[in-house]
């Protein structure tokens, strides 16, 4: 049985119903010709989300990505240093001193999982601070995640690689030059180096590295320019700066720019398995993102109480499997021809 069968059977109420609805809808979205913006909030690369979020790249499925710093740099990590992780499979059990003897070992726990500092962060390091030093000396400036575009396109890392790298999302996404924002790059490891370089003097200007603003105003021109030909749909892993930064750019182009002709977000699904808490919600619940000028009263909105790490890896490959349906399901245009000259053929004789 399929994924996609094994869902539409099991997942008949509650939060398994809107996982198949969204699923659903998602794939109709692309299938009418929409685009799809994915969000990444929480440890979803340390999480190897990866292994199915890649293809959804490769696919054509997924057209632009918001990510946090840490989710960017953490998919790099594992591609290179995979096999010095350790899982910790008590760590809901573990005391302070449990967690001093990780520290000492200089393994970075995210939940069940230690990112090693030496094999990974510093070797990225290394990798990194060559390009943040060659664009400072030439007095150019790119995004975060252009530099990690550059040194995984490079090749330099290639003989690094302990996972298959076709199990990498950022791979893939550099490989197709996907549009990309990371909004509040500063707050992640690699943020914090690259300050480190600055205060130290071996980065001259801080700009090189470009600026959230930035990444607004080119969100603003790919929006702008992609909207009206293909709507665009949002489709939010966990909650925070890499869902409520880049759903904004909208109410901007109306309300701060005047261009109130350019569409709303043309479908909308969080999954999150934090509870809302209003007041302490950073974000605004689908409905109430209808009186932010986000999404219209008949945006296909869904929200999925859950943990992401199992219901995203699921609704992708759901996608993927109805998508794959359809295309089996549609004549290609030699076989409609092939019938449509079988048709004639017997009125031609009876004449």
């Amino acid at each position: 049985m399929s994924i996609r069968a094994f869902m539409r059977h099991n997942f008949r109420h509650f939060n398994a119903a809107t996982a198949v609805e969204a699923s659903d809808a998602y794939a109709a979205h692309i299938a009418s010709g929409g685009s799809m913006m994915v969000t990444l909030a929480g440890a979803m690369s340390t999480a190897e989300l990866g292994l199915s979020l890649a293809e959804m790249i490769r696919r054509g499925l997924v057209h632009a990505i918001s990510c946090t710093g840490a989710n960017l740099e953490e998919d790099v990590y594992n591609l290179v240093a995979h096999s010095h992780y350790e899982r910790i499979p008590h760590w809901r059990q573990l005391t302070p001193d449990d967690e001093q003897k990780l520290l000492n070992r200089h393994l970075n726990r995210v939940t069940d999982t230690c990112i090693p500092e030496e094999e990974a962060i510093r070797k990225i390091e290394r990798a990194i601070l060559d390009e943040w030093t060659r664009a400072d000396r030439a007095n150019v400036q790119y995004f975060p995640h252009e530099f990690f575009y550059r040194i995984l396109l490079s090749g330099v890392l290639k003989k690094h690689y302990e996972i298959d790298p076709k199990d990498s999302w950022l791979l893939a996404a550099a490989e197709r030059n996907l549009p990309m924002v990371v909004p509040g790059w500063e707050d992640s490891t690699n943020g914090n180096i690259f300050a480190s370089h600055c205060i130290e003097g071996r980065i001259k200007n801080v700009h090189t590295v470009r600026s959230g603003i930035e990444y607004m105003m080119s969100l603003a021109a790919w929006y702008s320019e992609t909207a009206p030909k293909s709507s665009i749909g949002f489709f939010q892993v966990g909650g925070g700066i890499a869902g409520d930064f880049p759903i904004c750019v909208v109410p901007m182009l109306h309300q701060d720019l005047g261009r109130r002709k350019i569409p709303l977000w043309g479908y909308f699904c969080q999954i999150s398995d934090s509870t809302t808490s209003y007041g302490s919600y950073s974000g605004a619940t689908p409905n109430e993102k209808i009186t932010w000028g986000k999404l219209s009263k008949n945006t296909p909105r869904f929200i999925v109480e859950s943990d992401a790490t199992i219901v995203a890896p699921l609704m992708f490959q759901y996608v993927m499997e109805t998508l794959e349906t359809k295309s089996a399901a549609k004549p290609s245009a030699k076989r409609a021809k092939s019938k449509g000259a079988a048709r004639k053929r017997p009125l031609a004789a009876r004449k």
